[in-house]
């Protein structure tokens, strides 16, 4: 299976930006390069981004300004999607955004680290799966 229509969640985003060395940041490098994937938004997840990027305690690892800069590269290779803010049924009603956003853009998988959502896979026959499952699809 390839994916072309994916939602990435706000952890494996916030770790692939943290640290260039980890399957995240491959996870990112191969959506952002390859020509058949579009990465999915909505402006509740991409808000999500936003406030997690703007938190110090990332300071220590990255400075604000990559995060920054990291944050527009996505934003403007990003297709954004319209939600509701429909109850799913996530053990993390927090979590329940990025069902409703992969459900909403026709995403081909949904990419998380978080077992709140990892455990409802396939949600609506959409996969979710952890970045390296993900990768592992894309050999």
């Amino acid at each position: 299976m390839k994916a072309e229509r994916v939602v990435v969640d706000t952890n494996v985003i916030t770790s692939a930006a943290l640290n260039a060395a980890g399957t995240p940041r491959t996870l990112i490098d191969t959506v952002l390069s390859a020509k058949n994937c579009v990465l999915l938004f909505s402006d509740e997840t991409f808000y999500e981004l936003d406030g997690r990027f703007q938190q110090q305690k990332f300071d220590k690892y990255v400075s604000r300004e990559f995060r920054n800069l990291f944050q527009a590269q996505l934003e403007s290779v990003g297709e954004w999607v319209a939600i509701a803010g429909a109850k799913l049924g996530c053990r993390d009603p927090r979590d329940d955004k990025f069902l409703e956003t992969a459900l909403m853009g026709e995403a081909d998988c949904l990419i998380t680290g978080d077992e709140d959502l990892l455990v409802m896979s396939p949600f609506h026959g959409i996969p979710v799966l952890g970045p390296a499952g993900f990768l592992k699809l894309r050999e």
